[in-house]
């Protein structure tokens, strides 16, 4: 009798149920990482600027963000800040996948902390005779954050980003404990009904192993790229 059946993850709904749990980790990652940069550049501005009081806003919101546990933010917007909600809407949500968008908002935002901590080293690292030259040619600040500053600070903190986006991947396996079935809940699941746990946990670890390593590629790819293209 072999060690190890992994013949159990091509029966009954396991092929499915995988299937779709990769697919939602995968959505669920594209849109946390387009709120987190989306979100993190605004920060990243805001944090730049010179008002004092937004300044201060911001800084305690990459504190909250950055040491408050994942998990306990995910649990916060779920089980605490969805009762807020007008009821209609809480009976909407809980139709259409509530689930799936608290996990997408807690987990973006938190990664929006760390987002706009790295560009605002990138934004750091630009002199800031570029900026008073872009400035002096009569460009606002909002432009010269968009065509001077932010292409550069971008390039500068692309090493950062990614790591970043590595870590809101794996962070994504976290939405499992409020339902959402992603990767990881799956897992679960077929563990339960088989009980082959070195099966289906070794599965999961080579497909978020694959995926992580894949990002990194990429982003060395793109951090390449940009660096020919900036000459």
């Amino acid at each position: 009798m072999p060690l190890f059946d992994f013949s159990v993850l091509l029966r009954d709904e396991a092929p499915q149920m995988l299937l779709h749990g990769i697919v939602l980790m995968l959505e669920l990652t594209v849109l946390a990482w387009i709120l987190a940069m989306a979100l993190g550049t605004l920060l990243a501005l805001v944090r730049m600027g010179r008002n004092r009081l937004a300044q201060a806003a911001v800084a305690g919101w990459v504190e909250y963000h950055q040491n408050v546990p994942m998990l306990v933010q995910i649990f916060l917007w779920y089980f605490g800040i969805s009762t807020l909600l007008p009821s209609g809407m809480q009976i909407w949500l809980n139709q259409h996948a509530g689930e799936f968008t608290f996990a997408t908002i807690s987990v973006g935002l938190a990664t929006s902390a760390y987002m706009s901590e790295g560009l605002r080293g990138g934004i750091r690292a630009i002199p800031a005779s570029q900026v008073e030259a872009a400035r002096a040619l009569g460009l606002t600040y909002l432009q010269s954050f968009r065509h001077v500053v932010f292409p550069q600070a971008f390039r500068i903190s692309l090493p950062t980003l990614v790591n970043h986006t590595v870590l809101l991947f794996k962070n994504t396996s976290l939405a499992m404990t409020i339902g959402v079935a992603e990767l990881m809940y799956a897992t679960r699941e077929i563990e339960s009904r088989t009980f082959k746990t070195v099966e289906v946990y070794l599965l999961a670890t080579v497909v978020y192993l694959a995926i992580s390593l894949l990002i990194m590629a990429f982003g060395s790819l793109a951090e390449r790229r940009l660096r020919i293209a900036a000459r």
